[in-house]
This record gives C-alpha cells, sequence and structure tokens, in this order.
C-alpha cells in the first residue's frame, strides 16, 4: 500500500480524537499539524536515517509519522534496551540524527535541539551504511542472543499489515485503543496506531510507567489495572503475562472495566488454557501471531472466527504454508536483514512448527529448534509445557528441559513472594492439564534477579536456552539425576 493512500485517509478524520497521552489531547488535524513540525524539524537538521528512544506518547507517534510520510529511515529504539544494545544499534544502522528524551546523551552525538520533551542529537560522524532499497525502518529484535538483529521493512509492508487488521476488524465510532506495549515493538508500532488510525479510532498512549509497566517485564498490577478503569479502553494489545495479571485480577475479585472488545494476545506462547480463563472472567481475548520478520501479524483470532487453541486464520495480506510441519510465510516479509547483502526470499521459513485445521485455523506447536525428544520418543515443545506454566500466578517464569529424558525438569521463577507450596501448587495446577510425558516431576526456584543479572532472558523477556544451560549446567544435572533415581525406583517397584 501507497503511503499517500494513508496519510490521505488521516486526512479525511480532521476533527474526530486521534491521541491521548495524559499530556496532550490532539484530534486528526492536530496530529497532522505535528507531523508537519516534525518534519520541518527533520529538514532543518538535514536528517536522513533517525533512531528515537521516546517513552510512549504522543510526540513518539508524531515523528514516526513524520518519518514515514517522508521516505526517511526510521530506526526506533525500545526504551528497555541495555547501553551495549542502544550503542551497537546506533553503530550499525549508520544514523545521522537521534532523538532522545531531555536527560539522555549518546557517544559520539551532539546536541542541536533542546525542547522540554525531548532533545535532538546529531552525529557529525555518521557513516553512510548501505540498507536494502525501499527501507522506510529498522526495527531491531532483541532474539536470542544479546546483540540485537536489524531487520527492514518497506512503508507498504507495514501499512499493507495495518489495512489488513483494519479490514478485518472494522472500523467502530468512538472506539479507544489503549497502548499498553512500547510503542518501538513493531505490533504496538503497526496494530495498535497505525491499524487503528486508518479506523479513525482514538489512541491513548501514555508513558509506560504511567499505567504500571516498567522496563521489559516489570508491571505494577494495581496502576495497570487503574489505567483500565481510567481509560476504558474498547482494545488492548497484551502479552500472556499481561492477560494473565488481568484475568488473575478479576478472579482474586478486583472490578476491570466492561468496555473491552477486542483483547488481542501474543509475542510468546499462549495457552488456551489462559484465553479460556478470560473470557470466564469477561476479558474478550483473541490469540494471534506474527513475527518482525513479516511486519508484525500474519494471523488472527477475530469475534466472527474465533478458535482458541489456535492462532487464527491467515490475514488477507500474508499466505501461510506448513511444509513438513514447519510454518512458511509469504505476500507479508521484510526486505532483508540489516549488513546481510541478500534480499529476503519471497517466503519466510519462521522456525515455528504448526499445523492447519480442517477449516484453516493456524495452530503454532512450538520453535522447530527448542523441541526435545524424551526417552520415550516424544517430541515435545518446551513452549507448550512453559506457556501452561505461565499461566499460573505464581510463576513468573518458567524453562523446562527434558531431551532423552523419562520425565521433565524445570527452572522456576517464582512471583513475589510466592513460596514453595505456592509455586509447587502452580505446577500442579499446569500439570493437571497436560499429558503425563509433558509434566514437570522435578524443578528448582531460582532467585529472580539472579537469573536476570546472568542474562538468561532476552530483552523481551524470551528464555536464551544456551545460556540458562551453561550458568545452572550443575543444578540442571542434579535434576535429571533426581529424574533416573526416580525412575529407577518405579522400575524396581514393578
Amino acid at each position: 500500500m501507497r503511503r499517500e493512500v494513508f496519510f490521505n485517509a488521516l486526512s479525511h478524520h480532521a476533527e474526530s480524537p486521534a491521541l491521548n497521552d495524559g499530556v496532550h489531547r490532539w484530534t486528526y488535524a492536530d496530529l497532522e499539524r505535528q507531523v508537519q513540525l516534525w518534519v520541518d524539524r527533520l529538514r532543518e537538521f538535514r536528517a536522513d536515517r533517525v533512531a528515537y528512544r521516546l517513552p510512549n506518547g504522543c510526540n513518539w507517534i508524531a515523528l514516526d509519522l513524520a518519518l514515514l510520510e517522508t521516505g526517511r529511515v526510521a530506526v526506533p529504539i525500545p526504551e528497555f534496551f541495555s547501553l551495549r544494545q542502544e550503542r551497537h544499534v546506533l553503530a550499525c544502522s549508520g544514523v545521522d540524527t537521534y532523538v532522545v528524551e531531555p536527560h539522555h546523551d549518546a557517544q559520539g552525538f551532539m546536541p542541536v535541539a533542546n525542547q522540554p520533551e525531548f532533545r535532538i542529537l546529531r552525529n557529525p560522524a555518521s557513516r553512510f551504511e548501505p540498507v536494502h532499497p525501499g527501507t522506510a525502518k529498522i526495527t531491531f529484535t532483541s532474539g536470542t542472543t544479546g546483540e540485537p538483529k536489524g531487520v527492514c521493512l518497506s512503508a507498504a509492508h507495514m501499512l499493507a499489515t495495518a489495512a489488513s487488521i483494519e479490514r478485518s476488524l472494522g472500523a467502530v465510532p468512538g472506539w479507544r485503543h489503549l497502548c499498553a506495549l512500547p510503542l518501538s515493538l513493531l505490533l504496538e508500532n503497526v496494530a495498535g496506531v497505525y491499524a487503528n488510525l486508518f479506523s479513525a479510532h482514538e489512541i491513548y498512549a501514555p508513558p509506560l510507567s504511567e499505567i504500571g509497566v516498567t522496563g521489559s517485564s516489570g508491571l505494577d498490577v494495581a496502576r495497570f489495572i487503574a489505567a483500565q478503569h481510567r481509560v476504558r479502553p474498547h482494545s488492548i494489545i497484551l502479552v500472556p503475562q499481561l492477560l494473565l495479571a488481568l484475568t488473575a485480577a478479576a478472579e482474586f475479585g478486583v472490578a476491570l472495566p466492561d468496555a473491552y472488545r477486542f483483547v488481542a494476545v501474543g509475542g510468546a506462547t499462549v495457552p488456551v488454557s489462559l484465553i479460556t480463563r478470560a473470557r470466564r472472567v469477561g476479558l474478550p481475548a483473541f490469540e494471534g501471531y506474527g513475527l518482525t520478520e513479516c511486519g508484525s501479524v500474519v494471523a488472527l483470532n477475530l469475534p466472527n472466527a474465533n478458535r482458541p487453541g489456535t492462532v487464527g486464520r491467515p490475514l488477507d495480506n500474508a499466505a501461510i504454508d506448513v511444509v513438513d510441519g514447519d510454518i512458511h510465510v509469504g505476500g507479508s516479509t521484510m526486505l532483508g536483514y540489516l549488513g546481510e547483502a541478500a534480499a529476503a526470499p519471497d517466503r519466510v521459513a519462521t522456525g515455528d512448527v504448526g499445523a492447519f485445521d480442517a477449516d484453516g485455523y493456524l495452530r503454532v506447536l512450538g520453535r522447530r529448534r527448542n523441541n526435545f525428544i524424551t526417552s520415550f520418543g516424544r517430541n515435545v515443545s518446551p513452549e507448550w509445557i512453559e506457556g501452561e506454566l505461565h499461566a499460573e500466578f505464581a510463576i513468573a517464569g518458567a524453562t523446562v528441559f527434558g531431551e532423552s529424558m523419562p520425565r521433565v525438569a524445570a527452572l522456576i521463577v517464582g512471583r513475589g513472594a510466592s513460596d514453595h507450596a505456592a509455586v509447587q501448587a502452580a505446577i500442579d495446577a499446569a500439570n493437571a492439564r497436560l499429558p503425563d510425558y509433558a509434566r514437570v516431576a522435578v524443578w528448582r526456584a531460582v532467585p529472580t534477579a539472579e537469573f536476570v543479572a546472568a542474562g538468561c532472558l532476552t530483552e523481551n523477556g524470551r528464555p536464551r536456552r544456551d545460556v540458562i544451560v551453561s550458568r545452572y549446567s550443575n543444578l540442571l544435572n542434579d535434576m535429571f539425576s533426581q529424574i533416573e533415581e526416580q525412575f529407577d525406583a518405579t522400575v524396581r517397584q514393578a
């Protein structure tokens, strides 16, 4: 889709409310004026490739749209990226301009403009770094290693995804969307902002700290729920842990607003038990599926086409095939990786294992490379088990292992003050939903601070399995020995 179509659509909404971040309240006409101010600033400072690390808010969106409209290369940097990751992104993307909060500095960049809400930095020694032709945005994924990887996306690609979501859900007058994820994440940027702007909806995008979300995984549940009542959103995009927080709060008797019409959930494995619990307390949760290399969402459950336990049917701009059990996506792919000359293939092998049912709903079964085979020959996806464990409130994190073992072992990070008994009860509840070969037989608790400090998680909270194995090899070997002893005892009793 051409960017002109998108911006012409925005201009038609004029006096309808567009953005609200708790400080600014802009109509679509106001937004258009603020975008033009950013276009003028970018021209004044001869900006060509622009990185921005700002909190969620109207300024983030206006700058992002100014870059999109003028064809400049945008490089959003998540606030939760470490200093090392920030330096890596700035160095490898070759940005000449960096927009940051007033107190923020960057090595090698010089301030050229200071405003109460942001400052503009320039890199006098910036080097031209080639990108794939047509690149509008370089979005960085934290991946499974410490060095983020840049994905080059075109404006047409991102806007086609947003338009497909808009066609699937439709425009509803008076609709409010609350941004609960960082705008720098492609999922919120495309599905949360672009799609809702297409529909002339109002977007609430306060700084995440004001709604109780900090870093990549911190959450103040009370503030998060208070924000829901303050905004009363019709739609929201959540990762599973945020959906669990709302669901558990409602199960504990905490009132939630009754305005929700569409609660999208994705970004990690979502157990069907969590979807069921959410719906039981009045949260209309719909699971979707996507990846950065494919421009965010490629499949989505919808109110009129929903099947829990699947990620829905493909959007109309994506062509999904399952080849020998592996999910491949076409029609919606990146231009290529930053720093790699080869263009992306027409179809992306996602690395995920899946299957379509008879009605065209896609089920994602886990990552091919993470699967393990038990000593009984069962092929198991660890994400499946971990998803069920994460659905229990006492468990903040879980990583399971079972290669060539008769039973499954787990390293558990407890939530808050959850003691051994609370975690065991949570594991028992998860095990009750799993077949015998996938149940956790032995587990060990690891301290949250130690687990994070050891680099065992990616910046978006996914386990770095190789790091975990190296850091906790003795603990894992101890659990494996216990499993073998348990199995040997069972054999002797037989």
